[in-house]
């Protein structure tokens, strides 16, 4: 581990340009789809972090040969033409959920043996959502863990099709997993999701990238076809995320994915800190490359901080939050979880309280971020009050503290901006980062007008 950070309050308001790298959803679907696809794909804005990191590993641990230019943020990936070539692997994919919960599903394409597992955390987090559905389709899948959690074996003789149950209320990465494997089956394949489906934005990202390869989903939101990976950013949709109450349902026939030229959109979930950074500290952030129809859900942070008190200007390739006297919401954020924890930090300078809802699903993350975000909370002398669904935090003064942050890199990059405003704060463990973010502190301290040493 890393020794603690201290973060300098600033001095002014944090005012300026800033454009987040690559954005680690995109990148590791864009990765999936470019491995299974027919010919060579250049994929360009490739995030470098951990996260891809395992990912890249494990596509060439099946055989898909991937050259990345980190210093560049390329990859050139060769694909498999739909069927990985290797007939055994391993694949260690640390703490990565995309990872684990993709490769799954890319292996049940193989015909051989594999085994995915990860560091311990991983090894608490489910999966057996997924193993149940790819059981349904005829793949040999099985949990080596109690509680149906890694490591998973899979014995394969290829994905034969039909007609497959998922629930969607732990992780919408099951979802995603399953159709992104599902063109290379030997005949249609129909996702039908069972119960509440969590942050359905990364659903409409997992469709919108396979659109991007070629490949055409017959999706059914609310009973009635819509093209998938869509948004629509009519004014209120930013706060009232509500999920889908219907059963959504998912036809793919088998299909060709088709060598591309890709390019990653910078990581909207990273861009929320530097927007927050506006709005905790009364100044003007423009976050560069992201824009209201993004294929990112988190894109609609901004408009929480509009709620919030903060004025919002959407440009054709830019989002910039201008800060304003801050007032507490109460706002459901199931399609932008991954941007809780950033609120959460927001929520110390507004006036009144605020609540997050709606959120269970992150008790499942890299750590039980409700109860992880309370704790901290508290830890600096202010008032959390822990709920199933989520957490309503009372405003006030932070005292000086070492932030936990328990492996998890976006409990590190929110609570580094309630050190903007309060003295003494600092983060342990600051190099969790590097799981999507390796340049996150030094990004921030450009912005704040700083070298990375602080000063």
């Amino acid at each position: 581990m890393s020794p603690p950070l201290p973060i300098p309050p600033v001095s002014r308001p944090v005012s300026g340009h800033v454009r987040p790298p690559g954005s680690k959803s995109i990148t590791n679907r864009a990765l999936i789809a470019a491995a299974l696809a027919d010919g060579e794909s250049r994929l360009t804005g490739v995030l470098d972090s951990r996260d891809t990191q395992v990912m890249i590993d494990g596509l060439r641990r099946l055989g898909v040969p991937i050259d990345h230019d980190a210093a560049v943020a390329v990859a050139t990936v060769r694909g498999c033409g739909g069927r990985p070539p290797a007939e055994a692997a391993n694949l260690w994919l640390e703490n990565s959920g995309t990872s684990i919960r993709f490769l799954t599903a890319v292996c049940a394409l193989g015909k051989g043996t594999y085994r995915l597992d990860g560091n311990e955390r991983m090894r608490q987090r489910p999966i057996g959502d997924l193993v149940a559905a790819l059981r349904q389709l005829g793949v040999g899948v099985v949990c080596e863990s109690a509680g149906d959690c890694p490591p998973v074996e899979v014995r394969s003789a290829g994905l034969p099709g039909g007609t497959v149950t998922v629930s969607g209320e732990i992780s919408s990465q099951y979802l995603s997993a399953l159709l992104l494997a599902a063109p290379c089956a030997a005949s249609r394949i129909e996702v039908v999701v069972d119960g509440e489906l969590v942050s359905r934005p990364y659903v409409e990202m997992t469709l919108g990238v396979m659109r991007a390869f070629g490949v055409v989903v017959d999706a059914r939101w609310h009973g009635r076809k819509v093209e998938g990976g869509k948004r629509k950013a009519e004014g209120g949709e930013s706060i009232n995320h509500q999920p889908s109450t219907m059963n959504p349902a998912f036809v793919v026939d088998p299909q060709t994915y088709r060598a591309t030229e890709y390019t990653v959109e910078p990581d909207a979930s990273a861009a929320s800190y530097f927007l927050a950074a506006a709005a905790i500290t009364g100044g003007s952030v423009t976050v560069d490359g992201l824009n209201r129809n993004s294929l990112q859900g988190d894109v609609a942070f901004a408009g929480v901080l509009e709620a919030m008190g903060c004025r919002v200007e959407w440009g054709a390739d830019s989002v910039t939050v201008h800060g304003g006297p801050l007032r507490g919401i109460d706002v459901d954020m199931n399609a932008i979880s991954d941007t809780a924890q950033t609120l959460a930090a927001v929520a110390v300078f507004a006036e009144g309280p605020t609540r997050i809802r709606n959120i269970a699903h992150v008790r499942h993350k890299e750590t039980d971020r409700i109860a992880a975000v309370a704790t901290e909370l508290r830890r600096l002398g202010l008032r959390a009050d822990e709920h199933d669904d989520g957490l309503t935090i009372d405003p006030g003064t932070p005292r000086p503290a070492v932030v936990q942050t328990y492996d998890d890199h976006r409990m590190a990059m929110s609570f580094a901006l309630v050190g903007l405003r309060a003295g003494g704060i600092e983060i342990a463990d600051p190099g969790c980062t590097a799981k999507t973010y390796p340049r996150f502190f030094d990004d921030l301290a450009r912005l704040c007008g700083r070298d990375t040493h602080g000063s």
